[in-house]
C-alpha cells in the first residue's frame, strides 16, 4: 500500500512508475531477476523490516547486477535510529528512507531528477564515497487529504491478497492516519504525530475500490482507527447508508471504544477488531506505559462480542516487571475473556524504544542477538525473574490455555451459527490453528 501511495505521488510530479509485488503475486527469484532486467529506470524503491531485511535487500543486489547505475533506496521506519548500520550491512543499498516517506520519496526522486546533492533531502541516509552520511528528520505531512489516491491501477487485481487466512476477495489494506501519540514502551510509533484523513476521503476511495474492483474486505491499518470517534461514526454510517457492502476490521486501544461505538461500527460494515491487550496484569500494564486497565480491556471485549464484532487480541510477555505470576494472570485474563482469537507475543526490544534503553541497561539481551533476529515469537530479552526458555514456555502455554478450551470452541461455533457468512473464514482458521499448534508446534507461527 505505501508503494502504492508513493506511485501515485510520483506519477502526480511527472515521473513514470512501474511496480512488481513480488510477495503478492508469489514470484521467485529468477523471475524477479527477469522482471528487473527487461525494465528501464533510474531509482529502484523497496521495502524491508528487520527480520527480512536480508530477503528483501535480494532486490537491491538483483537490481544493481542488471541496472549497476541505477540508484536503490529502501524503506523501514522500525530501524530508523541506526541508519549507519542499516547500509554497512547492504553494500547494494544506497540510500535509506527513515521516515514520513510521502514527504521524502517525493523530495528524493525530485532531487535525483535534477542533479541535486542528497545532503538537501532531509530523512534520508546515503553512501557519500565509502561515508554514510545522515541527513536531519523530514516534517510529516501537515495534510494527509492531499494525498492522491493510490496507483491501485498498477496492481492487475487484487484477488491475491488477504490477512491471516485466503477469505474474503477482492481485500486490500487501508491508512487513514498516521502516528500514535501513546506513551507504550515497546512501540516504535510511541508519542509520534498523529496525522489523520477526513472521512470524506477515506470514503472517495472505498468507491473508487468497491466501483473499480468490487472491493469486498478492507483492513484499516491505523494503529488506533477509533481514536477520533466521530470520523468513525460517519464512515460506518456512510457505508451503511450507501449500500457499499464493504467488511471491515481495524486496529485500536481498549480505552477507544464504547458499547454504542460498537454496534454503530458493526451496522456499518465492521466485522472484526483487533486490540492490543498486551498483559492481563494491571502492574505489567502499567509498567509499559500501557495506560489502559484490565478492566476497560475486559469491557472492550464483551461489549464487540456482544455487537456481533469478532475480537482478535494481542499479548506480550516479557515486558519489565514479568514473572510467572504475571504470566498467570494474564492467562487467567484469556480464559475468562475469550476472544474470538489470539496472538500471543515474546516482547522484542526494538532498537529507539524506550524498552530497548530499558534492556541494555538490565543486560536482558540475549547476547550475539542483533536487529535481524528479533522475531516475536522467539524470545531475545528476558526478565529479570523469567529467562528467555521461560518466555517461551509463556507463550506456549497461553496457546494451550485458549486451544484447549471447550468454551472458546463453542463460543466460536456459536457465532458462526449466528453469523454464517463467516463460516469459511471460521473452517480455515480452525485448519490454520491445527496446523500451527499440532505440526510446527507453534514455532515461528502465530
Amino acid at each position: 500500500y505505501s508503494l502504492l501511495q508513493i506511485a501515485s505521488i510520483l506519477r502526480k510530479e511527472g515521473h513514470e512508475v512501474q511496480l512488481i509485488d513480488a510477495n503478492g503475486w508469489n514470484l521467485s527469484w529468477e523471475e524477479v531477476n527477469n522482471r528487473v532486467k527487461g525494465m528501464k529506470y533510474d531509482v529502484l524503491i523497496f521495502r524491508f523490516t528487520p527480520t527480512t531485511f536480508d530477503w528483501d535487500n535480494m532486490v537491491a543486489t538483483i537490481s544493481k547486477k542488471n541496472h549497476p547505475n541505477a540508484l536503490t533506496a529502501g524503506i523501514c521506519w522500525t530501524l530508523q535510529t541506526v541508519p549507519r548500520e542499516i547500509l554497512q550491512s547492504s553494500a547494494d543499498l544506497d540510500i535509506y528512507i527513515m521516515h514520513e516517506y510521502e514527504i521524502v520519496t517525493p523530495s528524493l526522486i525530485s532531487a535525483i531528477s535534477c542533479g541535486a546533492d542528497l545532503s538537501t533531502v532531509p530523512g534520508i541516509a546515503y553512501r557519500a564515497g565509502d561515508e554514510v552520511r545522515v541527513n536531519s528528520p523530514a516534517k510529516p505531512l501537515s495534510d494527509w487529504d492531499r494525498l492522491p489516491l493510490p496507483a491501485y491501477d498498477l496492481l492487475p487485481s487484487l484477488k491475491n491478497y488477504f490477512i491471516n487466512t485466503p477469505h474474503g476477495s477482492p481485500f486490500t489494506i487501508m491508512y487513514t492516519s498516521k502516528g500514535c501519540p501513546y506513551s507504550c514502551i515497546f512501540c516504535t510509533v510511541r508519542n509520534t504525530k498523529l496525522k489523520k484523513r477526513s472521512a470524506e476521503s477515506i470514503l472517495n476511495e472505498l468507491r473508487y475500490l468497491k466501483e473499480n474492483f468490487n472491493v469486498k474486505t478492507v483492513s484499516f491499518f491505523d494503529e488506533t482507527f477509533t481514536i477520533d470517534r466521530e470520523r468513525v461514526i460517519t464512515i460506518a454510517e456512510a457505508i451503511r447508508r450507501e449500500k457499499l457492502k464493504i467488511v471491515w476490521y481495524c486496529n485500536t486501544r481498549v480505552d477507544l471504544v464504547d458499547r454504542d461505538l460498537l454496534k454503530i461500527m458493526y451496522d456499518g460494515g465492521c466485522r472484526g477488531i483487533s486490540y492490543g491487550i498486551e498483559s492481563g496484569s494491571q502492574e505489567i500494564l502499567d509498567n509499559a506505559k500501557k495506560g489502559t486497565t484490565v478492566e476497560q480491556a475486559e469491557d472492550a471485549i464483551r461489549w464487540a462480542k456482544e455487537a456481533g464484532i469478532k475480537v482478535y487480541c494481542s499479548f506480550i510477555f516479557g515486558l519489565p516487571g514479568e514473572n510467572w505470576n504475571t504470566v498467570k494472570e494474564t492467562i487467567k485474563f484469556v480464559k475468562r475473556t475469550l476472544p474470538t482469537g489470539a496472538q500471543f507475543n515474546v516482547a522484542v526490544p526494538y532498537p529507539g524504544t524506550e524498552l530497548y534503553r530499558i534492556a541494555v541497561e538490565k543486560g536482558w539481551i540475549k547476547e550475539g542477538v542483533n536487529w535481524r533476529e528479533m522475531y516475536q515469537h522467539e524470545a531475545t530479552m528476558r526478565t529479570d525473574e523469567l529467562s528467555y526458555e521461560d518466555l517461551n514456555k509463556a507463550r506456549k502455554m497461553a496457546y494451550r490455555a485458549l486451544y484447549f478450551n471447550p468454551k472458546w470452541w463453542l463460543q466460536n461455533i456459536w457465532h458462526t451459527l449466528r453469523h454464517p457468512e463467516d463460516f469459511p473464514l471460521a473452517t480455515k482458521y480452525a485448519i490454520k490453528i491445527m496446523k500451527n499448534y499440532m505440526f510446527r508446534k507453534m514455532e515461528h507461527a502465530h
